[in-house]
């Protein structure tokens, strides 16, 4: 089966003929690799807990763009509410997108941890490893999942989209990918 896609890039037509086969082997490779990429980083901060996030957004991100906003999480309740938070989104987000269920909101917040961590570590470091690393790849990757659907792609969202749930509250779609 090929799919032709019909758009507009920089005022141009552009057709692309694009393999639904590889195409879905493609989002289930990809959403597997940042599943366990997060899954994993998640579980890293279970594994020696108590998981302190104060070096990063108390002394790190200080001196960032970001920082007027993270370093009110740098002590007190948000402190200790940021040390659970992050292992636990970093291990909901890698399930989320190993099991390709809510894949898009699992995304999303995927995204939004990214690009706390872009900013943050190359601004530090003074972009030291160039403007592209590792956090905008999975930038780009989450949003590549998030676009195109992955979930409905051998994941619980092929089934939840079919639910009676979801048909009676169609604003889930949106989450669901």
């Amino acid at each position: 089966m090929t799919e032709q896609i019909h758009t507009q890039l920089l005022g141009r037509d552009v057709s692309l003929n694009v393999s639904g086969p590889w195409l879905a082997y493609w989002l289930v490779i990809m959403r597997l690799a940042v599943g366990w990429w997060l899954l994993h980083a998640g579980l890293d901060k279970f594994a020696g807990w108590p998981f302190d996030a104060s070096w990063f957004i108390g002394g790190a991100a200080a001196g960032t763009s970001l920082g007027p906003f993270v370093t009110l999480f740098s002590d007190g309740i948000l402190l200790s509410f940021t040390n659970v938070m992050i292992p636990l989104g970093q291990t909901l987000i890698g399930l989320g997108m190993i099991l390709g269920a809510l894949t898009r909101l699992a995304a999303f917040f995927g995204a939004v941890l990214m690009l706390f961590f872009y900013f943050i570590n190359g601004e530090t470091g003074g972009w030291a490893h160039g403007l592209v690393t590792g956090e905008l790849l999975g930038i780009l990757i989450f949003a590549m999942i998030a676009t195109l659907g992955a979930g409905r792609v051998l994941g619980v969202d092929a089934y939840l989209v079919g639910s009676d749930f979801v048909r009676n509250h169609p604003k889930l779609r949106y989450l669901i990918g």
